[in-house]
């Protein structure tokens, strides 16, 4: 039925992004208000720290670490990376002092997007590839030419299993320009 997969995978998934958005701007609106508006200053700390232990999941998918169910720790990399990230929209506000924290963010909300959008993608080419594939096998088609009438489909599949290829470059530029910030914050901070 189209329009099924839009509200069962695309519609969540652009919630939860704009969600994302709203939290921080009702977070930042409520220390505003509560004249705690100084504490956004500080959300980057755990903030970021979220966001860094939201990599537990990658160490356990590339086998570095052995401990913790796959499924499980990717739960906790979408949380923590969200909560993270809402964290750190809080931390940036609505200041422009400088350029090189802007572009962190803007890589950052990149990333999100990435994560959220082919998370989806994926899902979706996955169960249209099933959905066609029961489909022709009602039809009572079997073997080579179900193979050749499904080829396209996987050949999908398979390019959307890449869609890291988009993410984790895109990640690594957000990592950069992240550390960059934390660097000129310690290089430019008043010590005495």
């Amino acid at each position: 039925m189209p329009g099924t997969s839009f509200f069962k995978n695309l519609l969540p998934v652009m919630l939860s992004y704009l969600l994302l958005l709203f939290a921080a701007l009702a977070l930042d609106y409520l220390l505003h208000i509560g004249g705690l508006g100084w504490v956004g200053r500080y959300l980057g700390i755990p903030g970021t720290a979220l966001i860094l232990t939201s990599f537990i999941y990658s160490l356990r998918k590339r086998r570095i670490i052995r401990r913790g169910a796959p499924g499980k720790l990717l739960a906790f990399h979408e949380e923590a990376s969200w909560i993270g990230s809402v964290l750190i929209l809080v931390h940036a506000g609505v200041h422009f002092n400088t350029l090189l924290p802007w572009l962190a963010v803007a890589a950052m909300m990149i990333v999100v997007a990435s994560g959220h959008f082919g998370k989806y993608l994926l899902k979706n080419s996955r169960e249209s590839l099933g959905d066609k594939k029961r489909l022709l096998m009602a039809q009572g088609i079997e073997g080579e030419e179900l193979e050749r009438k499904l080829f396209w489909d996987a050949v999908a599949v398979r390019l959307m299993n890449q869609w890291r290829v988009i993410h984790i470059p895109v990640v690594i530029v957000f990592a950069t320009l992240a550390l960059l910030h934390i660097l000129a914050i310690f290089f430019f901070w008043n010590w005495k």
